[in-house]
Parts: C-alpha cells; structure tokens; sequence
C-alpha cells in the first residue's frame, strides 16, 4: 500500500508539472476574466486599456504562452498606432466610423485576449474539478464543460476544412468570397456548420458516456487549490480594477 501511494504521489507531480509556465486554479482564471470584462467596461482612456493588456500579456507569459501573449501585446500596439492617428484627423464620415468601431473593439479586444490564455491553459478535467470543488450546479457546469472541448474541436475541423478547399482551388479568405462567392459558401460555410453541429451532438454523447452527470463527488490526480500566486494574480486584478473606479471618478 505504501508503494501504490508513493507512487501514486509522484504520478501527482509529475502529471502537475509535465507543462511550462505556472499553473493557476481555474477557479482564479474565472474570477480574472471577470474583473476583466467588468475592468474593459469602464475604461475611459487608451492609457487604462493599455494598462489592462500589458498586465493580460503578463498574465499569459507567466501561464507558458509567451508567443502569443507577445503577439497579441503587438497586434493591440498597432491598433493603438491606428487610434491615435485617427484621432488626430479632421471629425467627419471616416473619423465617426472608425471612432464607433475602435470603441468596440477596445472593450471587447481585453476579455478576448484573456479568453484565449484560460481556454489554451485549462483542461476539461482541471476545469471540472475546480468547479466541483467551487459546488457550481450539474445545470451550469455541463454546459461549460462542453464548451471548453468544443472551441478546440471545431478549430481543427477549421484546419481541416482550408486543406480542402486549396485542394479545390479556393481562397478561404475575403478575397475569395468577393471573387467566387457561391463556391466559398459551399465550400467553407456548410461543412463548418454541419462539422459544428455533429462535433456538439459527439462531444455531448461523450461527456454523458464518461459519467459527467454521476452524483458522486469527482475524483482527479490533480491537486486543484489555491496557491500564492492565484492570490497575487487576484490582488492585482483587483487593483487594475480600483485604478478603474478611482480614473472614472476623476474623469
């Protein structure tokens, strides 16, 4: 017995250490993106918002996705560039229709950012755990459940679905719909939501399969809790938040 446990502890470790950057509780990522959403609400300057995606894109290099917090840090720089020299032209037709369109993205673009760091760092079997430990309701937590598995799966469908189309000679891009619009549609379009809808009808089987609705408490090899550093990430999250409140007020 001594020797199952022995090893079923280094299982443990091993299992919990096996992916770069640190892990945080999913509990944590769904209190971030919370504040998140309601810190992009109230934003009432680029120089807040460009606080908020520095501290995402820190957020993300520490969870092991810096290539991609990198590029996202980036792809809002550019934005900023655009934003800022829009600002700076005459008020007309094109500065009242990009003003419009850069306020949504502004406010959208943090929680979207923050998404895809949860959704690329938190397994389904993490995320379940933690919910379970959170006591979040069957009715709620399936729903969530699937969706988390389903995002990745019809993003390969996606790949897979592109191949096919350049096999037949067609730009799955916007220059492809403007120059062919029916092929791009029959081609693009209808596998993706037949593709979508039978992966949502699988992974529902799946999860019903694997004991999802059972009502005994879940077991898992992971040690889901709370640590220093889901704490520090909160406090912070926080603080971005109150900085939030208190410019508002100024304003």
């Amino acid at each position: 017995y001594k020797r199952q446990s022995g090893n079923h502890g280094m299982n443990r470790s091993a299992y919990t250490e096996n992916r770069s950057g640190l892990q945080f509780d999913p509990r944590t990522k769904i209190v971030l993106l919370l504040l998140c959403v309601i810190s992009a609400t109230i934003a009432s300057s680029l120089l807040y918002e460009s606080v908020l995606v520095f501290a995402i894109t820190v957020f993300g290099c520490a969870s092991g996705k810096v290539r991609r917090s990198l590029f996202c840090m980036a792809f809002y720089g550019a934005f900023y560039i655009l934003t800022l020299w829009i600002r700076s032209l005459e008020k007309g037709v094109l500065y009242t229709v990009f003003t419009s369109w850069l306020g949504l993205f502004y406010t959208v673009y943090p929680c979207a950012f923050l998404s895809s760091i949860i959704l690329s760092t938190t397994k389904v079997n993490e995320f379940l755990t933690a919910m379970n430990k959170a006591h979040i309701p069957k009715k709620v937590l399936i729903p969530l459940a699937v969706m988390l598995r389903y995002i990745p799966a019809v993003r390969e469908d996606w790949g897979y679905i592109k191949d096919a189309m350049r096999l037949r000679d067609v730009t799955p891009s916007l220059f492809g719909l403007l120059k062919n619009p029916a092929m791009t549609v029959e081609c693009l379009y209808v596998p993706l939501l037949m593709t979508a809808s039978n992966t949502a009808e699988e992974l529902s089987c799946a999860a019903v399969t694997r004991g999802i609705e059972n009502p005994k408490p879940r077991t898992c090899l992971l040690a889901i809790r709370f640590r220093g550093r889901d704490l520090v990430a909160i406090v912070l999250a926080v603080f971005i938040l109150i900085l939030g409140f208190i410019r508002e007020r100024l304003v």
